[in-house]
Order: C-alpha cells, then sequence, then structure tokens
C-alpha cells in the first residue's frame, strides 16, 4: 500500500493519477498515523504556502511523526520544501530532514547575457549532476516540470539539480527520505520513470 499524506495542500489527485497510470492500485490519501506506518512507500506532495503547510502539520501531529518513518518517502514541491531545515516563506521552521534552508529567488534573476528570468518558474527545466538509485536510467539533462518560486538550496543532500539563473537542489536525499523541487507527476514518461523508481526504492 502507498500512503499519501493528506495535510490540505492540493495537487494529490494529479499524484494519484500519475501513480494509477504506473501501474500503483492501492493508494490511500490519509493523515492516520497507523496507516501510513504500515504502507510500503509514502508520499508528501503539496503545493501553497510553507508556513500554511506547516501549520497544517502541526495540526495533525505529523511535524514530529514523519521524521520517525522509516520506509522510502518523497516529497514532492512544497512536501519537499517542508523535509528542509527552513524556508524563507514566512520565516518557517521545517521539518529538518535535509539540513538545506530554502530561499526565494531573487526577483531580479537573470542570465549571464541579461536576459531576465520570470518569478516564478513555471515550465520545463533541465535536471542535471543525477546521483540517486531515484535516477535509475533517467539520461543526464531530462527535462522536468517546475512551478516554484521559491528553490532548495545546493547542500551535500542534493541528488540533482536544475540551473535557473544559478543551479539549486532539484532533488535531494538523506536515508530513506527523497525529495523533488519540481513535479514528477507532471513530467511524462520523464517523472513516471522517476516515481516507478521510487516505488522499487
Amino acid at each position: 500500500m502507498i500512503a499519501i499524506i493528506d495535510y490540505n495542500t492540493g495537487n494529490i489527485r494529479s499524484v494519484i493519477n500519475a501513480l494509477q497510470r504506473i501501474g500503483a492500485d492501492d493508494v490511500r490519501i490519509t493523515s492516520d498515523k497507523e496507516l501510513i506506518l504500515s504502507a510500503s512507500h509514502v508520499l508528501l506532495p503539496g503545493v501553497g504556502n510553507a508556513a500554511a503547510a506547516m501549520e497544517e502539520l502541526k495540526k495533525r501531529e505529523l511535524d514530529t511523526f514523519i521524521p520517525t518513518l522509516t520506509q522510502p518517502v518523497l516529497g514532492i514541491c512544497i512536501g519537499a520544501q517542508l523535509m528542509c531545515e527552513s524556508s524563507e516563506e514566512g520565516d518557517t521552521r521545517c521539518l529538518g530532514i535535509f539540513p538545506t534552508p530554502v530561499k526565494l529567488f531573487p526577483s531580479s534573476l537573470a542570465l549571464p547575457d541579461g536576459q531576465r528570468l520570470k518569478v516564478p518558474e513555471m515550465g520545463w527545466n533541465q535536471i542535471t549532476s543525477l546521483r540517486s538509485p531515484l535516477f535509475t536510467d533517467i539520461p543526464e539533462g531530462s527535462f522536468v516540470y517546475y512551478v516554484h518560486s521559491f528553490y532548495p538550496a545546493l547542500s551535500n543532500s542534493a541528488i540533482a539539480e536544475t540551473e535557473y539563473g544559478f543551479p539549486f537542489s532539484a532533488a535531494l536525499n538523506e536515508s530513506n527520505f527523497y525529495g523533488t523541487q519540481f513535479h514528477p507527476e507532471k513530467s511524462g514518461k520523464v517523472g513516471e520513470k522517476i516515481l516507478r523508481n521510487f516505488l522499487k526504492l
């Protein structure tokens, strides 16, 4: 059974659809701790505001529970950010699984040639420096889909990078915890392969 943690942060339907496309037929949306503990894999998706999302986790007493999980856990977008140390969004203390701060893209973001980059980043971008079983058979430079104004800074936890004015952590890993700043559920065949790889961990 695959558990998707329910903490009122949206985009769960697209994650369920992606899992069903790759043949996962027992997916539960839940905030019940016993059910989460019994899952083979756990996903923490999310869109929206990090401060509000952390409050929702605290209401359900999941903020102290999630870091104790021992099965593979995948955070997506806000879910990945919540696994980091802190976020500049609302000056939020997060779960502290990845020793990495989450920062706001500067409004003056630009390429070396002076071309201005839009914030939020919305659309397809490449992942490089792939170094995890999460990316087995994923070619270097593959394109994935992003929608974000905040990013996890580069750190020793990074297992993939993306360049948007400067490099940032596209994906992170510590022990059984994984996070992707991009949306694998919206990243076509590449995203589906990443989800398949996660379910094999």
